[in-house]
């Protein structure tokens, strides 16, 4: 799946769903920090989505969506606690992309794959709203928090250091 096939399968999710949301065209931008700037939003209110492997063990590993505030970073021992893991890391780029069907910077706090768990930190989710790039460089989404909860039915726990 390209990322402008991602891209529509969101938009497709959330009319179908009713969400309120707003389209932002910007330049191409990945990074948390200067795509705030751009669209104009505190960067507490960004969704950072990073794909994490957690080893269970010797042969065993699962994949988590982890997102957190765009001002905190991935605990990564909290992750591995929840999963009961023996080691968490990121994911490399290539199985990020492969799970998130996105390139890197633009992954979604969605999870379109039963393979990638989504865990969200609470502190997220105080936001009225978040915003995030959509599956593409050059365009990011601010949903309603409240719509992205119902849709997304992420699991919520602590997982921001």
């Amino acid at each position: 799946m390209s990322e402008h096939e991602t891209y529509s399968k969101l938009i497709g999710l959330l009319d179908e769903r009713g969400a309120r949301y707003r389209i932002y065209e910007h330049a191409e931008e990945g990074a948390t920090e200067a795509v705030s700037a751009l669209r104009g939003n505190a960067i507490e209110q960004a969704a950072k989505c990073i794909v994490v492997m957690v080893k269970l063990g010797k042969k065993t590993k699962r994949h988590v969506l982890a997102v957190v505030p765009g001002d905190r970073r991935v605990d990564l021992g909290a992750v591995k606690a929840l999963l009961g893991g023996s080691y968490a890391g990121f994911a490399t780029p290539e199985v990020a992309e492969r799970l998130a069907r996105s390139v890197s910077g633009t992954i979604l706090p969605f999870s379109f794959d039963e393979e990638l768990e989504l865990i969200v930190d609470p502190v997220l989710l105080e936001q009225p709203e978040i915003f995030f790039n959509a599956a593409r460089l050059d365009r990011s989404l601010a949903l309603a928090t409240s719509d992205y909860v119902a849709i997304a039915e992420p699991r919520v726990e602590p997982i921001a250091g």
